[in-house]
């Protein structure tokens, strides 16, 4: 079956548009994935979000991820249950979309967005224009079968050496040909800058997992800030990413991560942890 519109999409209706202002949406986990992490959730209200824009613009240009002021991470997301989704677009034009967006299930907030900018690049380089706005249009009425997405390959994520709880290093071999790329651009596969944010939480995780807290309390990551994504990751591409510790008190810790293709910077963020004791 044919992935686009199902392999890395994550918005299954359109359920309320104010054209160029905010745009609300739902999308249901499917309940047989082992898991769907907040980076997938960011990417969900981020496409919402994109929809919106997308809209605005005739469907002439479409936004790619840029910039990030935060990500909170507030709950995780349960294979099964539904998002409610919602981006508001505080200005949207063909250069670029900025906007604020959150996932909520059950009530109970899972992901907020704050100060979100995504450069505005031709609709044709990576989709089909005609293509989009019939899924637009099929999203803003019935809406789409659930269920299109299995769930996220093995990204292959490896240690690469560190020193012990002061950095951390990985190194993440995109691959070549995995079933998201028919998504995610079906004219132009580009590797998707929420799944390098999954992979920055992971070796932030690591680091963290070496930093000692008391009394039996785990670092939780809390939230993702100045989050930039500079530039597309191609099918193949090798990136390197470094996780530094910044500071920690008895409220935090703070992490900087970077990511590197060939020691030119592609990204950047830093990541919050909070202690949390298991109940």
């Amino acid at each position: 079956m044919n992935g686009h519109f199902r392999a890395f999409s994550f918005v299954d209706q359109i359920t309320g548009l104010r054209p160029g202002i905010s745009i609300e949406g739902r999308y249901l986990i499917p309940p047989e994935v082992n898991t769907f992490p907040s980076s997938l959730v960011a990417e969900a209200v981020g496409q919402l979000a994109a929809w919106g824009a997308m809209a605005a613009v005739d469907f002439l240009r479409r936004p790619v991820a840029g910039i990030a002021g935060m990500i909170e991470l507030l709950a995780p997301a349960l294979p099964g249950q539904v998002l409610e989704l919602r981006a508001d677009l505080e200005s949207v034009d063909i250069e670029a979309v900025a906007y604020s967006g959150s996932a909520h299930m059950n009530g109970a907030s899972v992901v907020r967005l704050r100060d979100c900018v995504g450069p505005m690049v031709p609709v044709a380089d990576f989709d089909d224009p005609q293509a989009l706005r019939d899924r637009f249009s099929l999203l803003s009425a019935a809406g789409a079968m659930p269920g299109g997405f299995e769930g996220l390959p093995n990204l292959g994520l490896q240690p690469n050496g560190g020193e012990k709880g002061r950095c951390a290093r990985t190194c993440l071999s995109v691959p070549i040909a995995v079933p998201f790329f028919a998504d995610h651009f079906p004219r132009r596969p580009v590797f998707p800058g929420t799944l390098l944010m999954h992979a920055n939480i992971e070796t932030a995780e690591n680091l963290a997992s070496q930093v000692p807290l008391p009394n039996g309390a785990e670092w939780r990551t809390e939230r993702l800030s100045d989050l930039k994504l500079r530039t597309f990751i191609a099918p193949g591409e090798t990136v390197e990413i470094e996780a530094k510790w910044i500071e920690q008190s008895e409220h935090g810790l703070s992490v900087t991560v970077e990511s590197r293709i060939a020691r030119r910077l592609v990204s950047s963020a830093e990541i919050h942890f909070v202690p949390e004791v298991d109940s």
